[in-house]
C-alpha cells in the first residue's frame, strides 16, 4: 500500500480544501478509513474525457477572439466579464449546437460589450474554434495515458470542431462521441448511454471507466449520479468563479481531483510503478 498522499486545491465556492488522491488507498468500497475511495487508477481500462475546457482552452480562445475584435473597434473589454456574458447567453433558450451557436451568442453579447454587431463578427467567433489551443499539458498527458488506457472523447462540440481539437491534441483518441453523434449534449444521461453502449459492445462496462472533466455541471455531477468513477480537472483553480461554464446547482466531491492533466498522468505513473 502506498503512503498517504494528498493534494491541496481551491474550490471556487469555499476556499482551501484537502483533496485526497484515491490511488494512495487500496480499492474497495467507497467508504474506507472514513474517506470515499473507489478503484485504483491502474484498474481502469478506459478514460473518457470532456474536451472543451478540460483539454482545449476554450475560454482563452473566446477571449482572444473577442479581444481582437475589440482592438479593431478601439474598445476595451474585460475578459472575465465577457465570459460571464457568454455563459448567460450560451445557456439561454433557443441555443444551438456548439460552436455554431457562437454566432447567436456574439450577437447577444456584443452590444453589452460595446462591440460591433454585424453578423460577420459572430461568424468570426464561431470559426475561431478551429484555432483554439490545447492547454499546455494536454497533448503530452494524453500521449502518456494512451499507453495504458483506451481514451474516449465525449464532447458537446460538433464533429467539425472536434476534428480540429483532436488534431491539436495529437489525435490520441481510441473513439470519440460528439453532439452530432449522440444527438444531445451533456449533462443529458442519453449522451453517456451512447458511450456505455459502445463500451458494452466491447465486453466491458462503465465500471471499467474513469471519466475525466473540468465541468461540475456538465460532467462531474451527472457522472456521479450514473455510477461512474470521476476525476475533476480543476482548470480554474487559481481563478474565482466558473468562468464560461455554467455553475452547478450543487458541488459534487470528485473521486479524484487534480488541477492539471499532468497531475493525473503523474499519479497514474506513480500508481503503476
Amino acid at each position: 500500500m502506498r503512503p498517504f498522499q494528498q493534494e491541496r486545491g481551491k474550490h471556487p465556492a469555499d476556499g482551501n480544501r484537502i483533496f485526497f488522491l484515491k490511488s494512495a488507498f487500496r480499492p474497495g468500497t467507497r467508504k474506507n478509513w472514513g474517506i470515499d475511495v473507489h478503484k485504483s487508477l491502474p484498474e481502469f481500462k478506459y478514460m473518457t474525457f470532456d474536451v472543451v475546457g478540460t483539454l482545449i482552452d476554450f475560454e482563452g480562445g473566446l477571449k482572444d477572439c473577442l479581444a481582437g475584435i475589440a482592438a479593431e473597434a478601439s474598445v476595451a473589454i474585460d475578459g472575465e466579464e465577457a465570459l460571464s456574458l457568454y455563459r448567460a447567453a450560451r445557456y439561454s433558450k433557443g441555443a444551438d449546437l456548439f460552436p455554431d451557436d457562437l454566432v447567436r451568442v456574439y450577437l447577444d453579447i456584443a452590444p453589452k460589450l460595446g462591440l460591433p454587431t454585424e453578423r460577420k463578427y459572430g461568424e468570426r467567433l464561431r470559426d475561431s474554434a478551429a484555432n483554439w489551443r490545447a492547454f499546455g499539458d494536454s497533448a503530452e498527458a494524453l500521449a502518456r495515458l494512451a499507453k495504458n488506457y483506451r481514451l474516449v472523447a465525449m464532447t458537446n462540440a460538433r464533429r467539425w470542431a472536434f476534428d480540429f481539437f483532436a488534431k491539436e491534441l495529437g489525435d490520441p483518441f481510441y473513439a470519440a462521441f460528439t453532439a452530432d453523434d449522440t444527438g444531445t449534449e451533456k449533462p443529458d444521461p442519453a449522451f453517456f448511454d451512447k458511450v456505455f453502449d459502445f463500451i458494452g459492445s466491447q465486453g466491458n462496462s462503465k465500471d471499467d471507466v474513469l471519466h475525466v472533466a473540468q465541468s461540475q455541471y456538465h460532467d462531474i455531477g451527472i457522472s456521479r449520479k450514473l455510477g461512474l468513477t470521476n476525476c475533476w480537472i480543476e482548470r480554474r483553480h487559481a481563478q474565482k468563479g466558473y468562468g464560461g461554464t455554467i455553475e452547478p446547482a450543487e458541488f459534487t466531491e470528485p473521486d479524484y481531483h487534480f488541477t492539471s492533466m499532468a497531475g493525473l498522468a503523474d499519479a497514474v505513473a506513480v500508481a503503476r510503478s
